[in-house]
């Protein structure tokens, strides 16, 4: 939820710099099914009790499915930075079994309990690349407290790129008043 979150500011971003919206209402995204699958997909591993084995598949195959979104609309300036972070997330979680691993601190920081069910981030014993997991913490008592990754703030950081770069300045009032009055 934090990463969406981060994702929603970044989109609305562009408007500090005086720059309008419009121009992510013309952007035409290709198989975008394809990341609200992989979204669905995330939400049903880490909410419905599953096998292990069945939860670890479907968690890989999400980022499966929003591979496929990113390879089609790659040509968007920003996405492949949104790429890199999903593939440092991919990767990651792929080479650890299905779990993104955790810092211990970062979790206690967020005040995350721990769960008997599958988890998609979680401290592990011998973590694979852990500096790539959840490493980072939004702490308590701050609203959506949570952990995050180096993949997570890449991913926002490319969501923010793709608003900045579609979005075009606008123009100052004198040139307004001036455009109106010729």
């Amino acid at each position: 939820m934090l990463v969406i979150a981060g994702c929603l500011v970044a989109l609305f971003a562009p408007l500090l710099g005086r720059r309008s919206l419009a121009g992510l209402l013309g952007i035409r995204l290709s198989g975008l099914p394809l990341v609200w699958a992989a979204l669905l997909v995330q939400v049903v591993v880490v909410e419905l009790p599953l096998p292990h084995l069945l939860a670890v598949a479907t968690h890989l195959a999400s980022y499966v499915l929003a591979a496929a979104f990113l390879w089609l609309n790659r040509g968007l300036r920003g996405l492949p930075v949104v790429a890199l972070g999903a593939a440092c997330n991919g990767v990651t979680i792929a080479l650890n079994g299905g779990t993104l691993p955790a810092s211990a601190q970062a979790v206690r920081r967020a005040g995350i309990p721990a769960d008997a069910g599958f988890l998609n981030s979680a401290v592990l014993p011998h973590p694979v690349l852990p500096w790539l997991g959840d490493v980072f913490a939004w702490p308590q008592p701050l609203p959506l407290a949570n952990v995050f990754s180096v993949g997570d703030v890449l991913i926002v950081f490319g969501v923010g790129l793709v608003a900045w770069s579609a979005c075009a300045p606008r123009p100052a009032r004198a040139e307004l008043s001036a455009a109106s009055a010729a």
